[in-house]
């Protein structure tokens, strides 16, 4: 099994990446994270954004697996299931969803929207989606899963956690869950247990003994893991790569290529600490020509240089094996593009990432910059020079190169660099 994961704080251009590779595997299963995730895909110019279903759905020939680390909102997932099915008209047949997924309640969201609002200032930028009420449920051992749904006390089950959030939000001062909104929420957990609901870990064994090769795809970003991320500012899931073991059943032994995805430059949504940030034209160049605005929630992302140490922090955490460099295209015509190549903190210079970089100030680096990228011949010089200097940094080969956001804007690279 190949890991294919995001090496910064999310939306690196992992959806696209998963579907240009996908025709080298016959599964493609989904780890970790809910519908807080939005993978972008292009093709024959139009756009699709996958919340919660993985990215290889629309190759015809790959199964495509829900794991059971991620968390699913019924209402979300059936329109997302309904939303592709003229471009993927046998996806009933070829989507799987694990029983151990956890199920996301309205009342998950109310709990989300009630304590954002209770942090004011400091709020960490929550997509409200009920995320973390849920993993929250889990850790608790209170939650709801897709399997329960084929349990006779059902009804018993759903109405008894309700009952526990209705609780919680007493202390928030929020309004209880409509009657048309708990319709909803059953209306769509009657549709989600039509379609092939499965013991995950078995069918990816089984998969592994038959030879199939499997792709395990990941949602947010190294930096937003709950253990090694900007915390609190972070998800409520492992998004590296020892989450791909526990949220699908797999063991650590199956793991091959880990395939980290990361953009030219820097972004993140949301509060936090972010050391390269830009706050003037520049910034706002690379957010209007990059089209940094949230798939999920629509919100502007926070845009700076690339951050070498967080990225070589992410080569460590996950044992990524080979790179692949998003949106190289949206730095065109820039005369010098920076590279943070170290932090200052407290008057002492770090290349590495510490527990705290709240106060980090970034050692910039000027390159050159590169003009207009096509695919009909080689990178410009001044690009690949800017990737030998993050090969020389992380020590990691850098493999696929995106120019644009079409699948045949995609090149292959070969590298001095062999893969670690």
């Amino acid at each position: 099994m190949d890991v294919l994961l995001g090496a910064q704080w999310g939306d690196e251009g992992k959806g696209k990446v998963v579907d240009v590779i996908a025709a080298d595997y016959q599964v493609i299963a989904r780890f970790q994270g809910g519908p807080n995730a939005g993978h972008t895909l292009w093709i024959d110019g139009r756009k699709h954004v996958l919340h919660t279903i993985p990215s290889g759905v629309f190759r015809p020939e790959t199964t495509n697996l829900v794991g059971n680390g991620v968390v699913i909102d019924p209402i979300i997932f059936l329109k997302e299931f309904e939303a592709i099915r003229d471009l993927a008209p046998d996806i009933h047949d070829r989507l799987l969803i694990s029983r151990r997924a956890h199920l996301i309640l309205p009342t998950h969201r109310l709990l989300d929207a009630a304590s954002e609002a209770e942090k004011g200032d400091e709020r960490i930028g929550s997509t409200l989606k009920g995320i973390g009420p849920t993993y929250m449920d889990k850790t608790g051992r209170n939650g709801l899963r897709v399997g329960d749904l084929e349990r006779s006390d059902l009804m018993d089950r759903f109405r008894s956690l309700v009952k526990k959030h209705y609780r919680l939000l007493g202390l928030y001062g929020t309004q209880e869950l409509t009657k048309e909104a708990e319709q909803e929420w059953l209306e769509a957990v009657r549709k989600l247990r039509e379609l092939k609901l499965v013991d995950s870990e078995h069918v990816l064994e089984n998969a592994f003994r038959a030879g199939r090769r499997v792709l395990a795809e990941g949602a947010q970003g190294t930096l937003l893991d709950i253990d090694f991320g900007t915390y609190p500012y972070v998800t409520s899931s492992n998004t590296v790569c020892a989450g791909a073991c526990t949220g699908l059943g797999v063991p650590p032994t199956r793991i091959g290529r880990v395939i980290g995805i990361f953009k030219a430059y820097s972004t993140r949504v949301g509060s936090g600490p972010f050391p390269t940030e830009l706050h003037d034209e520049v910034g706002e160049r690379i957010r209007r020509s990059g089209n940094e605005f949230g798939s999920t929630t629509g919100r502007p992302r926070r845009c700076g240089w690339l951050d070498l140490p967080a990225l070589r922090y992410a080569v460590m955490i996950n044992g990524i094996t080979e790179l692949a460099l998003m949106k190289s295209d949206v730095l065109s015509g820039l005369g010098q593009v920076g590279l943070c190549t170290a932090y200052e903190i407290g008057g002492q210079r770090t290349d590495h990432v510490p527990f705290d970089i709240s106060d980090a100030h970034p050692v910039l680096e000027e390159l050159p910059g590169w003009g207009e990228l096509s695919t009909s011949g080689p990178l410009p010089d001044a690009l690949e020079r800017y990737i030998h200097r993050i090969e020389e940094t992380v020590q990691v080969p850098v493999r696929i190169v995106s120019i644009g956001p079409e699948r045949d804007q995609t090149l292959e690279r070969s590298s001095a660099l062999k893969e670690a």
